[in-house]
């Protein structure tokens, strides 16, 4: 009957959705597996380079003298060799006044187009003009985001990369307010499964590191040999990444070069965040991401391979929350039916679909309770475990709601990275945590 060759047709069309999500979650299930090797260092220099440290900043009177306090009086670095630089972009609040009583060096971009209000034109505005500083030029811009804190060594392992010769780094993200809720809980967690699975193993095999946002370095000889911050989306972070990449720069991953950022508190500041990078996301799909995986059809890089599945991942969280659920559901409506509810068969018998429907079940549940144990509760548990005090928290206790929870938060994750690959999500001013922990 009709209703079975359309059930034929829709498994075939599933089984290549499964499939193209299976490739890119199979390399974050090895990355989780190949943890254990050892970090990579840098050799440590005498040599000193001279730091910019750039935040742009929209209304972030709450927290900016904080964070570029916490930078200048914070870091074991000659402080002669580092200034901090704070782009007040369109702020209607006292995030200039803050930021200079802090020590800031302060650039006022007042830009009336509605379409410009994005970190990416702040940041192209600082660039600039540090580049054009010739008396005692510098050498590397460090992006720092206006609620970040770094730990006191991050300039020198910052220093010691560039000096050994890398030019675009990213360092490890912790939480600033990790144990404050749930939700701080949960996307500490997240962003610290990047660092700690992810980024380790792609330095250790030699692939080019995920420089996306906060401390991300940029060597001042890369900006000006390759055009100054070359960006137009919302994920101008990535964006750069992927540019440089297509050029053959390899980003690198400095570990012990910490960012402690302030994570989302609330369902509401979460989904405004996974709408960002959801939206900006698919932008990159559209104009850079098939872009890496012809690079690699035409350089053999694996890097533009890898870069390629991983950021596809999160394009596949449509299909995820749409696809995956509904086809299921039509799955088991349809296999109950004609399996024990009288419908005309021709193409296959009836105990044909009793044990398909059984079957499907079964290995359905066990796929759903491995991705739980897996992906959820081992990862969480041991994250928990071994990277507490970047999680934010003193004791590993602390985290216990977070790990049992964790499975929940990806559930939440994937929906709202879906909405906002359908939306376009305005730069507007951040709910902040940091003073209340």
């Amino acid at each position: 009957m009709w209703y079975e060759i359309v059930y034929r047709v829709l498994s075939i069309l599933n089984y290549i959705v499964l499939l193209l999500i299976g490739i890119p979650l199979l390399i974050q299930v090895l990355y989780v597996v190949f943890s254990f090797v050892k970090k990579k260092t840098w050799p440590e220099s005498e040599v000193k380079a001279k730091i910019a440290y750039l935040i742009p900043a929209h209304n972030e009177e709450d927290v900016i003298y904080d964070s570029v306090k916490s930078i200048i009086d914070g870091q074991k670095y000659p402080r002669e060799k580092f200034d901090v630089f704070v782009v007040a972009h369109n702020c209607t609040d006292k995030t200039a006044e803050e930021a200079k009583k802090a020590g800031a060096i302060v650039l006022t971009l007042d830009d009336p187009d509605e379409s410009h209000n994005m970190a990416v034109y702040p940041l192209r505005y600082g660039m600039d003009y540090i580049m054009a500083i010739e008396d005692d030029p510098y050498e590397m811009i460090i992006r720092v985001d206006a609620d970040n804190h770094l730990n006191d060594v991050y300039s020198l392992k910052m220093n010691d990369a560039y000096q050994a010769g890398v030019d675009l780094a990213r360092p490890y993200e912790g939480a600033i307010n990790g144990t404050q809720n749930f939700f701080t809980k949960a996307c500490a967690m997240f962003y610290v499964f990047e660092s700690r699975y992810g980024s380790r193993v792609r330095e250790r095999l030699n692939l080019a590191a995920h420089v996306n946002g906060s401390g991300a370095m940029m060597s001042v000889r890369m900006l000006k040999a390759t055009g100054g911050y070359d960006c137009e989306t919302i994920s101008e972070d990535a964006e750069y990444y992927f540019n440089r990449l297509l050029q053959g720069i390899k980003g690198r991953y400095v570990e012990d070069a910490i960012v402690y950022e302030d994570m989302p508190s609330s369902l509401k500041v979460t989904y405004n965040r996974n709408r960002r990078i959801g939206s900006g996301t698919s932008k990159l799909l559209k104009t850079k991401l098939f872009k890496l995986l012809g690079h690699f059809f035409k350089t053999g890089s694996l890097s533009c391979l890898e870069v390629f599945m991983t950021y596809s991942l999160l394009i596949y969280t449509v299909l995820l929350a749409t696809w995956i659920p509904l086809f299921y559901i039509y799955n088991f409506v349809f296999l109950g039916f004609a399996a024990y509810g009288g419908l005309e068969l021709t193409l296959y018998p009836i105990e044909y679909y009793k044990t398909l429907l059984w079957n499907t079940i079964i290995i359905a549940a066990c796929i759903l309770l491995g991705l739980f144990v897996f992906f959820g509760y081992i990862q969480a548990l041991v994250l928990a475990l071994v990277e507490y005090k970047k999680l934010g928290a003193k004791k590993r206790r602390e985290l216990i709601t977070a790990v049992v929870f964790f499975p929940f938060f990806l559930i939440v994750y994937t929906i709202t990275i879906c909405i906002g690959t359908m939306s376009k999500p305005k730069w507007v001013k951040v709910k902040r945590n940091t003073k209340n922990n």
